[in-house]
């Protein structure tokens, strides 16, 4: 299913073609940022505290002088490390107990699938507070909260997907043949049920960039004075009524690039998953 993707499908969904566009260009901001901006994120400018957005700043100052464009470009490296790292680990974890689960069944589905529910029972934003709080703060610890939040709900996916494709003629012949279930799970479910994974993973990145934001807000992430998109609106929060384009930018950065993510996600929802096949 990933060969029926062409360039043709992404130029006909605008909305999609746009969230690419925006997204590429975030990444290679965020990659080639000494080369964007010419201040130092963590360089303080008492001469220049809150000035609105100008010719000297673009998007103004903040409370203590410093150059909110280029914080906003090098918070785009956390939140963008953070949300696709912490996916990617999250898919790890939960492809291979979905795997294990859904293949095996019987009491070790059970038992895995109680273990899935524990984690889904509380709500994503609590889970990730409450195991932030116990490691010390940082970029690790933000993304190993965020993959441990994340981890139960693409091992329920990737269960209830082995479930229906370990029932097909090829799985069963493969396995009157001798094959070993790591190698019928390698060779034959793992790669057939690639593309939904693929789409649960896209859609989940900007749901944690927005979690890790909510985290570095709360003072549970990054710590200063390592911009942050979440770490500015906390720190600024108290001028947003004098001086809200300290709030508004790094807002509209997290807005715009969740959204992006979703409608990446959408798109590729409609293209690979056989139940939005008409």
């Amino acid at each position: 299913m990933l060969n029926d993707l062409s360039i043709q499908d992404l130029t006909g969904n605008i909305p999609a073609l746009i969230a690419v566009v925006l997204l590429v260009l975030l990444a290679l901001t965020a990659v080639a940022g000494p080369y964007v901006v010419s201040y130092d994120p963590l360089a303080m400018d008492l001469d220049s505290l809150r000035q609105p957005p100008g010719k000297a700043h673009l998007l103004g100052t903040d409370s203590k002088g410093r150059d909110i464009l280029a914080r906003v470009v090098y918070g785009s490296r956390i939140s963008l490390a953070v949300g696709i790292i912490a996916s990617a680990l999250s898919l790890c974890i939960g492809i291979f107990f979905g795997l294990i689960a859904g293949y095996f069944g019987g009491k070790t589905d059970a038992v895995l699938s109680q273990f899935f529910d524990i984690f889904l029972a509380f709500p994503s934003l609590l889970l990730a507070i409450g195991i932030s709080a116990v490691m010390s703060a940082g970029l690790t610890s933000a993304m190993l909260a965020i993959s441990l939040v994340g981890w139960a709900g693409f091992a329920r996916l990737v269960r209830s997907i082995t479930l229906s494709l370990k029932e097909q003629t090829y799985v069963e012949a493969s396995r009157a043949l001798g094959a070993a279930p790591a190698r019928i799970l390698y060779r034959h479910i793992l790669p057939n049920a690639l593309p939904l994974i693929l789409v649960a993973g896209s859609l989940r990145v900007g749901g944690f960039i927005l979690l890790e934001a909510a985290l570095s807000f709360l003072g549970l992430g990054v710590q200063p004075p390592t911009p942050t998109w979440g770490s500015m609106i906390s720190l600024n929060r108290a001028y947003i009524n004098s001086s809200p384009w300290m709030v508004i930018f790094p807002g509209l950065a997290i807005s715009v690039t969740v959204i992006s993510f979703n409608i990446l996600g959408d798109f590729l929802r409609d293209k690979l998953d056989p139940r939005m096949q008409v």
